[in-house]
């Protein structure tokens, strides 16, 4: 084998590799557009139970329902949150 046959494996062995880089990072992009996705459904669903809550006496705000609708706000917040988080690992395992 001589040392050209040894650059063109070597050249060609990165080729492949920049492929398939390509492929994982497409459906990295493909997961990030999912979740993208989902942040906005969960965001809805906060806002239509924030308002929900909003429109309650401040009786009823204060009562057992009332405590449990702040309380699925706050969690859906906090998933909203954690999916930006999961969204920004899949950014950085891009690498770009």
């Amino acid at each position: 084998m001589t040392i050209l046959d040894l650059c063109y494996e070597l050249e060609e062995e990165k080729r492949k590799e920049k492929a398939m880089n390509a492929a994982r990072r497409k459906k990295i992009d493909n997961l990030i557009e999912r979740f993208e996705l989902l942040k906005e459904e969960v965001d809805t669903l906060m806002e239509e139970e924030s308002a929900a809550y909003e429109n309650l006496s401040e009786n009823l705000q204060e009562s057992v329902r009332g405590q449990s609708m702040q309380e699925a706000v706050d969690n859906l917040n906090n998933a909203g949150s954690s999916i930006e988080e999961v969204t920004g690992y899949l950014e950085s395992a891009k690498g770009e």
